[in-house]
């Protein structure tokens, strides 16, 4: 084995899930809003409910935006890790909505596309 073949065997990623002390890394990212300009990233326990990361996770990081008021929560379109038209259930945790480490929550608002339709 040569020598760059053994330092890249032993490389270990930093965001591995054993690095976060029980947590994963949950990124969400609220479609046609750049005001925040990519998704953001979170280390939350697995055993977090969704109704958790709804009304506490969300609005902490979201509810500067204009359109956060407006948002219709019934209508919000969700997409986990690329499955589009997910249906959290809130009474149920993060882990058994089907999160893993590094997944990423994505949330539609319809209607709502950014300050004066910028998509900002």
């Amino acid at each position: 084995m040569s020598q760059a073949t053994q330092i890249l065997t032993d490389l270990q990623p930093k965001d591995a899930v054993e690095n976060f002390h029980g947590n994963i890394i949950v990124y969400l990212d609220w479609d046609y809003h750049r005001f925040l300009c990519s998704a953001l990233a979170f280390p939350l326990p697995p055993a977090m409910p969704f109704e958790a990361l709804l009304k506490e996770v969300i609005p902490n990081m979201y509810s500067a935006h204009p359109d956060f008021s407006k948002i219709d929560w019934a209508n919000v379109k969700w997409t986990l890790d690329g499955v589009e038209d997910f249906v959290p259930d809130p009474a149920k945790n993060l882990k058994d909505n089907g999160f893993g480490h590094k997944s990423l929550l994505q949330f539609a608002t319809p209607g709502l596309d950014g300050v004066g339709g910028t998509f900002n």
